[in-house]
Protein backbone atom coordinates (compact mmCIF):
# COMPACT_ATOMS: atom_id res chain seq x y z
CA UNK A 1 0.00 0.00 0.00
CA UNK A 2 1.10 3.63 -0.42
CA UNK A 3 0.31 7.01 0.92
CA UNK A 4 -1.18 9.61 -0.74
CA UNK A 5 1.83 11.68 -2.61
CA UNK A 6 1.08 15.61 -4.20
CA UNK A 7 1.05 15.51 -8.16
CA UNK A 8 3.92 16.50 -9.82
CA UNK A 9 4.03 19.29 -12.49
CA UNK A 10 5.80 18.99 -16.04
CA UNK A 11 7.21 22.20 -17.98
CA UNK A 12 5.39 22.40 -21.56
CA UNK A 13 5.86 24.67 -24.20
CA UNK A 14 2.90 26.83 -25.24
CA UNK A 15 2.98 27.14 -29.35
CA UNK A 16 -0.38 28.43 -30.42
CA UNK A 17 -1.82 27.53 -33.98
CA UNK A 18 -1.78 30.40 -36.19
CA UNK A 19 -5.41 29.30 -37.29
CA UNK A 20 -7.03 29.76 -33.72
CA UNK A 21 -5.35 33.16 -33.28
CA UNK A 22 -5.56 34.38 -36.64
CA UNK A 23 -6.43 38.28 -36.39
CA UNK A 24 -4.75 38.41 -32.67
CA UNK A 25 -2.10 40.83 -32.70
CA UNK A 26 -0.12 38.98 -30.16
CA UNK A 27 -0.69 35.62 -29.99
CA UNK A 28 0.90 34.49 -26.50
CA UNK A 29 3.61 32.38 -26.41
CA UNK A 30 5.09 30.48 -22.96
CA UNK A 31 5.73 27.41 -20.78
CA UNK A 32 2.60 26.11 -19.10
CA UNK A 33 2.62 23.21 -15.81
CA UNK A 34 0.22 20.38 -16.54
CA UNK A 35 -0.19 18.00 -13.41
CA UNK A 36 1.07 14.43 -13.49
CA UNK A 37 -1.51 12.38 -10.92
CA UNK A 38 0.03 10.27 -8.36
CA UNK A 39 -1.09 6.63 -9.11
CA UNK A 40 -3.82 5.85 -6.75
CA UNK A 41 -4.89 2.43 -7.08
CA UNK A 42 -3.16 0.62 -4.06
CA UNK A 43 -3.72 3.97 -2.50
CA UNK A 44 -3.95 3.51 1.59
CA UNK A 45 -6.54 5.85 2.98
CA UNK A 46 -4.63 7.54 5.91
CA UNK A 47 -7.07 9.86 7.66
CA UNK A 48 -8.05 10.67 11.55
CA UNK A 49 -10.35 8.35 13.51
CA UNK A 50 -12.63 11.84 13.17
CA UNK A 51 -12.35 11.86 10.05
CA UNK A 52 -13.10 8.03 9.23
CA UNK A 53 -16.17 8.61 12.36
CA UNK A 54 -17.80 11.36 10.43
CA UNK A 55 -17.89 9.24 6.52
CA UNK A 56 -19.58 6.67 8.76
CA UNK A 57 -21.94 8.40 10.73
CA UNK A 58 -22.95 10.36 7.05
CA UNK A 59 -22.70 6.82 5.29
CA UNK A 60 -25.56 5.60 7.98
CA UNK A 61 -27.45 8.66 7.22
CA UNK A 62 -27.62 8.28 3.61
CA UNK A 63 -28.92 4.21 4.02
CA UNK A 64 -31.78 5.43 6.14
CA UNK A 65 -32.52 7.85 3.76
CA UNK A 66 -32.70 5.34 1.43
CA UNK A 67 -34.82 3.08 3.51
CA UNK A 68 -37.35 5.51 4.32
CA UNK A 69 -38.54 6.47 0.91
CA UNK A 70 -38.40 2.58 0.15
CA UNK A 71 -41.75 2.40 0.07
CA UNK A 72 -42.73 5.44 -2.15
CA UNK A 73 -39.47 5.43 -4.29
CA UNK A 74 -41.82 5.92 -7.91
CA UNK A 75 -42.62 10.00 -6.66
CA UNK A 76 -39.48 10.96 -5.22
CA UNK A 77 -36.52 8.90 -6.90
CA UNK A 78 -36.84 11.30 -10.18
CA UNK A 79 -37.86 14.60 -8.08
CA UNK A 80 -34.67 13.88 -5.64
CA UNK A 81 -32.29 12.75 -8.56
CA UNK A 82 -33.42 16.38 -10.76
CA UNK A 83 -32.42 18.33 -7.75
CA UNK A 84 -29.00 16.56 -7.97
CA UNK A 85 -28.62 16.87 -11.21
CA UNK A 86 -29.54 20.94 -11.10
CA UNK A 87 -27.11 21.28 -7.87
CA UNK A 88 -24.29 20.01 -9.71
CA UNK A 89 -25.34 22.36 -12.53
CA UNK A 90 -25.31 25.61 -10.19
CA UNK A 91 -22.00 24.51 -8.95
CA UNK A 92 -20.93 25.02 -12.50
CA UNK A 93 -22.96 28.63 -12.94
CA UNK A 94 -25.26 26.95 -14.65
CA UNK A 95 -28.89 28.36 -12.55
CA UNK A 96 -32.22 27.70 -14.03
CA UNK A 97 -35.64 27.52 -12.26
CA UNK A 98 -37.67 24.16 -11.33
CA UNK A 99 -39.92 25.71 -13.82
CA UNK A 100 -37.43 26.52 -16.92
CA UNK A 101 -36.19 22.74 -16.10
CA UNK A 102 -39.80 21.32 -16.24
CA UNK A 103 -40.56 23.24 -19.71
CA UNK A 104 -37.31 22.01 -21.01
CA UNK A 105 -38.25 18.24 -20.26
CA UNK A 106 -41.33 18.39 -21.96
CA UNK A 107 -42.07 16.27 -25.19
CA UNK A 108 -41.77 18.85 -27.98
CA UNK A 109 -41.15 21.45 -25.56
CA UNK A 110 -38.92 24.56 -26.22
CA UNK A 111 -35.67 24.85 -23.88
CA UNK A 112 -33.63 28.07 -22.20
CA UNK A 113 -29.83 27.04 -22.66
CA UNK A 114 -29.20 26.47 -18.90
CA UNK A 115 -32.31 24.32 -18.72
CA UNK A 116 -31.40 22.26 -21.14
CA UNK A 117 -27.84 21.56 -19.65
CA UNK A 118 -29.15 20.62 -16.36
CA UNK A 119 -32.17 18.34 -18.25
CA UNK A 120 -28.91 16.88 -20.02
CA UNK A 121 -26.92 16.73 -16.54
CA UNK A 122 -29.88 14.39 -15.70
CA UNK A 123 -29.54 12.22 -18.06
CA UNK A 124 -26.03 12.14 -17.30
CA UNK A 125 -27.18 10.92 -13.69
CA UNK A 126 -29.60 8.87 -15.07
CA UNK A 127 -26.61 6.99 -17.04
CA UNK A 128 -24.90 7.09 -13.71
CA UNK A 129 -27.48 4.62 -11.69
CA UNK A 130 -28.17 2.85 -14.35
CA UNK A 131 -24.79 1.49 -15.04
CA UNK A 132 -23.41 1.49 -11.60
CA UNK A 133 -23.35 -2.07 -11.40
CA UNK A 134 -19.82 -1.18 -13.30
CA UNK A 135 -17.63 0.89 -12.57
CA UNK A 136 -15.25 1.31 -15.80
CA UNK A 137 -13.81 3.24 -18.08
CA UNK A 138 -16.99 2.86 -20.31
CA UNK A 139 -19.28 3.49 -17.96
CA UNK A 140 -17.79 6.97 -17.59
CA UNK A 141 -17.19 7.80 -21.07
CA UNK A 142 -21.66 7.25 -21.10
CA UNK A 143 -22.04 9.53 -18.54
CA UNK A 144 -20.03 12.17 -20.37
CA UNK A 145 -22.19 11.32 -23.68
CA UNK A 146 -25.07 11.69 -22.01
CA UNK A 147 -23.98 15.27 -20.72
CA UNK A 148 -22.77 16.24 -23.66
CA UNK A 149 -25.03 14.47 -26.59
CA UNK A 150 -26.45 18.28 -27.92
CA UNK A 151 -23.24 19.78 -27.68
CA UNK A 152 -20.51 18.05 -30.23
CA UNK A 153 -17.87 20.43 -30.07
CA UNK A 154 -16.67 18.28 -26.95
CA UNK A 155 -16.39 15.12 -28.45
CA UNK A 156 -19.41 13.66 -26.17
CA UNK A 157 -17.91 10.37 -24.67
CA UNK A 158 -14.24 10.70 -25.69
CA UNK A 159 -11.22 11.68 -23.71
CA UNK A 160 -9.71 14.59 -24.24
CA UNK A 161 -6.98 14.68 -27.11
CA UNK A 162 -6.12 18.41 -25.89
CA UNK A 163 -4.86 20.35 -23.22
CA UNK A 164 -7.65 21.04 -20.93
CA UNK A 165 -7.45 24.11 -17.95
CA UNK A 166 -9.18 26.03 -15.01
CA UNK A 167 -8.28 29.84 -15.12
CA UNK A 168 -6.07 31.79 -17.28
CA UNK A 169 -7.66 32.50 -19.93
CA UNK A 170 -7.78 31.21 -23.72
CA UNK A 171 -4.30 29.87 -22.77
CA UNK A 172 -2.77 27.08 -20.25
CA UNK A 173 -0.38 29.75 -19.32
CA UNK A 174 -0.59 31.40 -15.94
CA UNK A 175 -3.61 28.84 -15.69
CA UNK A 176 -4.74 27.99 -12.32
CA UNK A 177 -4.73 23.99 -12.91
CA UNK A 178 -3.81 22.19 -15.93
CA UNK A 179 -5.09 18.96 -16.58
CA UNK A 180 -2.68 16.30 -17.30
CA UNK A 181 -1.48 15.42 -21.27
CA UNK A 182 -4.00 13.82 -22.87
CA UNK A 183 -1.65 11.00 -23.69
CA UNK A 184 -1.79 10.62 -19.73
CA UNK A 185 -5.55 10.63 -19.59
CA UNK A 186 -6.64 6.63 -20.20
CA UNK A 187 -3.98 4.96 -18.01
CA UNK A 188 -4.20 7.77 -14.87
CA UNK A 189 -8.34 6.35 -15.63
CA UNK A 190 -7.57 2.80 -15.17
CA UNK A 191 -5.33 3.31 -12.24
CA UNK A 192 -8.58 5.55 -11.05
CA UNK A 193 -11.04 2.78 -11.91
CA UNK A 194 -8.48 0.18 -9.93
CA UNK A 195 -9.17 1.81 -6.68
CA UNK A 196 -12.62 2.91 -7.06
CA UNK A 197 -13.14 -1.33 -7.53
CA UNK A 198 -11.87 -2.13 -4.63
CA UNK A 199 -14.01 -3.65 -1.93
CA UNK A 200 -11.42 -2.87 1.59
CA UNK A 201 -11.60 0.76 2.37
CA UNK A 202 -14.62 2.30 3.76
CA UNK A 203 -17.10 3.37 1.35
CA UNK A 204 -17.78 7.37 1.54
CA UNK A 205 -14.07 8.20 2.15
CA UNK A 206 -13.15 6.12 -1.29
CA UNK A 207 -15.89 7.93 -2.96
CA UNK A 208 -14.24 11.02 -2.38
CA UNK A 209 -11.18 10.49 -3.14
CA UNK A 210 -12.15 8.52 -6.47
CA UNK A 211 -14.30 11.80 -7.60
CA UNK A 212 -11.37 14.09 -6.09
CA UNK A 213 -8.54 12.36 -8.55
CA UNK A 214 -11.37 12.39 -11.54
CA UNK A 215 -11.04 15.83 -11.06
CA UNK A 216 -7.39 15.75 -11.06
CA UNK A 217 -7.40 13.72 -14.56
CA UNK A 218 -9.82 16.01 -15.92
CA UNK A 219 -9.98 13.22 -18.99
CA UNK A 220 -12.60 15.38 -20.96
CA UNK A 221 -12.76 18.81 -22.78
CA UNK A 222 -16.06 19.83 -20.72
CA UNK A 223 -18.08 18.93 -18.34
CA UNK A 224 -15.35 17.17 -16.09
CA UNK A 225 -17.15 19.02 -13.13
CA UNK A 226 -20.60 17.11 -13.85
CA UNK A 227 -19.57 14.03 -15.00
CA UNK A 228 -17.57 13.54 -11.58
CA UNK A 229 -20.35 14.27 -9.75
CA UNK A 230 -22.68 11.95 -11.57
CA UNK A 231 -19.54 9.17 -10.98
CA UNK A 232 -20.26 9.89 -7.17
CA UNK A 233 -23.96 8.84 -7.62
CA UNK A 234 -22.78 5.92 -9.77
CA UNK A 235 -20.46 5.09 -6.77
CA UNK A 236 -23.15 5.56 -4.23
CA UNK A 237 -24.50 3.01 -5.73
CA UNK A 238 -22.14 0.70 -6.52
CA UNK A 239 -20.84 0.24 -2.76
CA UNK A 240 -24.74 -0.01 -1.39
CA UNK A 241 -24.97 3.06 0.51
CA UNK A 242 -27.74 4.11 -1.59
CA UNK A 243 -30.28 1.08 -3.77
CA UNK A 244 -33.50 3.68 -4.36
CA UNK A 245 -33.16 7.19 -4.28
CA UNK A 246 -30.53 9.90 -5.34
CA UNK A 247 -29.20 11.57 -1.97
CA UNK A 248 -28.35 15.04 -4.03
CA UNK A 249 -25.15 15.19 -2.68
CA UNK A 250 -23.92 18.01 -4.56
CA UNK A 251 -26.80 19.82 -3.03
CA UNK A 252 -24.99 19.95 0.00
CA UNK A 253 -21.67 20.74 -1.84
CA UNK A 254 -23.17 23.79 -3.20
CA UNK A 255 -23.74 24.90 0.37
CA UNK A 256 -19.82 26.13 0.30
CA UNK A 257 -18.27 25.75 -3.33
CA UNK A 258 -15.62 27.43 -1.94
CA UNK A 259 -14.12 24.96 0.75
CA UNK A 260 -15.52 22.42 -1.92
CA UNK A 261 -12.74 24.03 -4.50
CA UNK A 262 -10.60 24.59 -1.80
CA UNK A 263 -10.26 20.53 -0.85
CA UNK A 264 -9.69 19.03 -4.11
CA UNK A 265 -6.92 21.63 -4.41
CA UNK A 266 -5.74 20.25 -0.67
CA UNK A 267 -6.32 16.60 -2.31
CA UNK A 268 -3.62 17.73 -4.98
CA UNK A 269 -1.37 18.85 -2.92
CA UNK A 270 -1.59 15.13 -1.06
CA UNK A 271 -3.77 15.32 2.01
CA UNK A 272 -7.56 13.80 1.37
CA UNK A 273 -8.97 14.41 4.90
CA UNK A 274 -10.58 17.65 3.80
CA UNK A 275 -12.47 16.01 0.20
CA UNK A 276 -13.59 13.59 2.65
CA UNK A 277 -14.81 16.04 5.50
CA UNK A 278 -16.41 17.98 2.45
CA UNK A 279 -18.56 14.89 1.18
CA UNK A 280 -19.50 13.61 5.29
CA UNK A 281 -20.80 17.34 5.48
CA UNK A 282 -22.08 17.67 2.26
CA UNK A 283 -24.08 14.30 2.93
CA UNK A 284 -25.82 15.54 6.03
CA UNK A 285 -26.85 18.80 4.51
CA UNK A 286 -28.32 17.17 1.70
CA UNK A 287 -30.16 14.03 3.45
CA UNK A 288 -31.66 17.27 5.85
CA UNK A 289 -32.67 19.42 2.86
CA UNK A 290 -33.99 16.44 1.29
CA UNK A 291 -36.08 15.31 3.73
CA UNK A 292 -37.79 18.41 3.95
CA UNK A 293 -38.60 18.37 0.11
CA UNK A 294 -40.39 15.06 1.25
CA UNK A 295 -41.93 16.23 3.70
CA UNK A 296 -43.45 19.17 1.71
CA UNK A 297 -44.46 17.30 -1.59
CA UNK A 298 -46.16 14.65 0.46
CA UNK A 299 -48.13 17.37 2.10
CA UNK A 300 -49.27 18.71 -1.19
CA UNK A 301 -50.21 15.95 -2.77
CA UNK A 302 -52.15 14.96 0.29
CA UNK A 303 -53.78 18.43 0.43
CA UNK A 304 -55.06 17.33 -3.45
CA UNK A 305 -57.18 15.03 -2.25
CA UNK A 306 -59.60 17.18 -0.44
CA UNK A 307 -60.04 19.55 -3.42
CA UNK A 308 -60.17 16.79 -6.26
CA UNK A 309 -63.92 15.34 -6.94
CA UNK A 310 -63.43 12.27 -8.79
CA UNK A 311 -64.11 8.95 -8.71
CA UNK A 312 -61.18 6.59 -6.74
CA UNK A 313 -60.82 4.88 -10.18
CA UNK A 314 -60.44 8.03 -12.38
CA UNK A 315 -56.68 8.52 -14.16
CA UNK A 316 -57.19 12.51 -12.57
CA UNK A 317 -55.56 10.56 -9.58
CA UNK A 318 -52.67 9.68 -11.67
CA UNK A 319 -51.76 12.67 -13.11
CA UNK A 320 -51.88 14.18 -9.60
CA UNK A 321 -49.55 11.68 -8.82
CA UNK A 322 -47.61 12.92 -12.17
CA UNK A 323 -47.22 16.52 -10.82
CA UNK A 324 -45.36 15.63 -7.88
CA UNK A 325 -42.22 14.36 -10.20
CA UNK A 326 -42.84 16.40 -13.48
CA UNK A 327 -44.25 19.55 -12.20
CA UNK A 328 -44.57 21.11 -15.48
CA UNK A 329 -46.69 19.10 -17.81
CA UNK A 330 -48.50 19.14 -21.75
CA UNK A 331 -51.05 16.97 -23.31
CA UNK A 332 -48.42 14.98 -25.06
CA UNK A 333 -47.01 14.17 -21.66
CA UNK A 334 -50.03 13.70 -19.82
CA UNK A 335 -51.23 10.70 -22.90
CA UNK A 336 -47.55 9.34 -22.82
CA UNK A 337 -48.08 8.71 -19.11
CA UNK A 338 -51.76 7.51 -19.48
CA UNK A 339 -51.75 5.74 -22.69
CA UNK A 340 -53.78 7.80 -24.23
CA UNK A 341 -54.83 9.92 -27.37
CA UNK A 342 -53.04 13.60 -26.73
CA UNK A 343 -56.44 15.21 -27.85
CA UNK A 344 -57.89 13.23 -25.13
CA UNK A 345 -55.87 14.46 -22.10
CA UNK A 346 -57.55 17.38 -21.84
CA UNK A 347 -60.66 15.88 -19.78
CA UNK A 348 -57.58 15.04 -16.92
CA UNK A 349 -56.14 18.99 -17.03
CA UNK A 350 -59.12 20.71 -16.98
CA UNK A 351 -60.51 19.21 -13.70
CA UNK A 352 -57.02 19.72 -12.44
CA UNK A 353 -56.95 23.63 -13.79
CA UNK A 354 -60.92 23.77 -12.45
CA UNK A 355 -59.55 22.72 -8.98
CA UNK A 356 -57.21 25.45 -8.59
CA UNK A 357 -54.12 22.62 -8.81
CA UNK A 358 -53.02 23.75 -12.24
CA UNK A 359 -52.17 26.90 -13.90
CA UNK A 360 -52.08 27.25 -17.77
CA UNK A 361 -48.67 28.35 -18.67
CA UNK A 362 -49.27 29.06 -22.12
CA UNK A 363 -51.76 31.45 -23.58
CA UNK A 364 -53.62 30.50 -27.07
CA UNK A 365 -54.33 26.85 -27.76
CA UNK A 366 -51.28 25.17 -29.58
CA UNK A 367 -48.25 24.68 -27.57
CA UNK A 368 -50.46 24.66 -24.55
CA UNK A 369 -48.33 24.17 -21.06
CA UNK A 370 -49.98 23.75 -17.26
CA UNK A 371 -47.72 24.13 -13.91
CA UNK A 372 -48.42 23.04 -10.27
CA UNK A 373 -47.08 26.17 -8.58
CA UNK A 374 -47.19 24.62 -5.44
CA UNK A 375 -45.12 21.92 -6.60
CA UNK A 376 -42.54 24.55 -8.29
CA UNK A 377 -42.63 26.28 -5.07
CA UNK A 378 -41.32 23.32 -3.16
CA UNK A 379 -38.50 22.67 -5.63
CA UNK A 380 -37.26 25.94 -5.95
CA UNK A 381 -37.21 26.10 -2.31
CA UNK A 382 -35.22 23.23 -2.14
CA UNK A 383 -32.56 24.92 -4.52
CA UNK A 384 -32.31 28.18 -2.66
CA UNK A 385 -31.67 26.20 1.06
CA UNK A 386 -29.03 24.03 -0.92
CA UNK A 387 -27.11 27.21 -2.03
CA UNK A 388 -27.33 28.69 1.53
CA UNK A 389 -24.66 28.95 3.83
CA UNK A 390 -24.93 27.21 6.91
Amino acid sequence: MTSLRPIGYEDIRWEPQSITYAGAARPRYGTYHPAVPTTIADLALDLSPSVLADAESASREMTRFDAELGGEIAPFASVLLRSESAASSQIENLTASARAIGEAELPGGKAKQNAELIVANTAAMQAAVALSHAINAEAIRAMHRALMVNDPRHTPGDFRAEPVWIGGGSTPIGATFVGPRDELVPGAIDDLIAFAQRDDLPALPQIAVSHAQFETIHPFTDGNGRTGRALVQAMLRNKGLTRQVTVPVSAGLLADTDAYFAALTSYRDGDAAPIVERFSHAAILAIANGRQLVAELRAIRESWNSVINARSDSAIWKVADLLTRRPVINAALVAQELGIESTNAHRYLNPLTDAGLLAEATNGRRNRVWRSPEVLAALDAFAERAGRRG
